[in-house]
């Protein structure tokens, strides 16, 4: 009898990468580990591994060596061909170890996480590895700020996960293959991602609707691993979320998951990055707004939009493009310039430091810009944080 199962899209590089062991194999590795050189993880190394060892970084199974290093920093493609984005490099600096040999990463309480068979050593160049993937050399920029502090040093090789870290998110935490059952599991084969560090407003709730008219279902897929300290805490972007689902979204059209990563800031080539991994998630679409992925003024408004020009096909995955949205008082409803002929001056639009100036004072922002009861999430928390 045939399959009745809809077909996803298949894996960046066609195979889903999986480096977790099972429990007595997990045992084994730990205890082998006790002997072994140690790396220290970062906080983005950690969501690395992670994302590395659950697939979500599918073809990678490991940290990469100096070719794929060079190849993806100057040209965005691995050593095969194959687009990629972002180099995915184990700083090293401090840690004595070499090529041949095999590691335990830990985190910062020596507690072992995974193990690299190191494959290679090799000095990086974080100036150019800044300019050409940040497209910037300032080191008031986070994403390069972490690769300036991280130094040039990086240990390649496969890495096997012994001890996936807690979530912080148990009832939405996924990995790839999970996910991909679930969307077989609900009849889905059309699937948009949603990124976000921030909390839904109204804006993000239209372009994920608008995007659900020609898909069979939404991933929104908020970003949970390392962020800048400014932005909104994990934990409370997720009680939004719980409650605007609960009240606005179609029963069964949605399943959120979250995304292990880190932030990089990156702009455009976090966008791919981004879409390359939901496409690993069994997504077919992939949401890029304005600014996607950015940070400060480093990035055009839609250069995140534009790098994946001659390469969307053969990525894999169908980029949707909106422009910024808002509430029109005129037209009464949602839009964006492309569906709106009316004057800014009929627009609502708030600026991110008067939005959370209100909520500091407990005033909700017009309900045109915010669901009410994610404003009271924000302002509850804004409440008991320190300005």
């Amino acid at each position: 009898m045939p399959d009745s199962k809809p077909a996803l899209v298949a894996p960046h590089g066609g195979t889903l990468v999986n480096r977790v062991v099972d429990a007595d194999a997990a045992s084994k590795g730990l205890a082998a580990a006790r002997s072994m050189p140690r790396i220290e993880l970062s906080d983005r190394s950690i969501c690395d591994v992670i994302c590395i060892a659950t697939g979500a970084y599918s073809p990678l199974e490991g940290f990469m060596g100096s070719a794929d290093y060079r190849s993806v920093v100057d040209d965005m493609r691995l050593r095969s061909g194959l687009i990629w984005s972002m180099p995915i490099v184990l700083p090293v600096r401090g840690a004595d170890v070499k090529a041949g040999s095999t590691a335990a990463l830990v985190d910062e309480t020596g507690d072992v996480i995974a193990t690299i068979a190191i494959e290679e050593v090799f000095e990086g160049d974080p100036a150019r590895e800044a300019e050409k993937v940040y497209r910037t050399s300032d080191k008031e920029h986070p994403g390069v700020a972490a690769v300036l502090e991280a130094g040039p040093r990086y240990a390649a090789g496969k890495i096997t996960l012994l001890k996936m870290p807690a979530p912080q998110f148990p009832a939405e935490t996924m990995t790839p293959a999970q996910t991909r059952a679930k969307f077989q599991e609900l009849g889905w084969r059309t699937i948009v991602a949603f990124q976000t560090r921030n909390p839904v407003h109204r804006a993000h709730e239209y372009l994920q609707k608008v995007a659900l008219e020609i898909v069979d279902g939404l991933l929104l897929h908020p970003l949970v691993g390392k962020t800048k300290g400014d932005d909104v805490p994990a934990d409370v972007r997720m009680r939004c979320y719980h409650v605007l689902l609960e009240k606005y979204y179609p029963l069964g059209r949605t399943v959120l998951s979250v995304f292990p990563a880190a932030m990089r800031y990156a702009g455009p080539r976090e966008a791919v990055l981004h879409a390359t991994a939901r496409k690993n998630y069994g997504c077919s679409h992939f949401i890029v707004g304005r600014d996607h992925a950015g940070v400060g003024s480093y990035y055009g408004t839609f250069d995140a939009q534009q790098i994946f020009e001659g390469i969307e096909s053969e990525l894999g995955v169908t980029i949707l493009r909106f422009e910024h949205s808002f509430w029109c008082n005129v037209c009464e409803g949602m839009a964006t310039t492309k569906t709106c002929p009316h004057d800014k001056a009929n627009h609502v639009a708030l600026s991110g430091t008067k939005v959370r100036d209100m909520l500091r004072a407990g005033e909700r922002p017009p309900q045109e810009f915010s669901r009410p009861e994610v404003a009271d999430v924000l302002i509850s928390a804004m409440s008991t944080t320190p300005s």
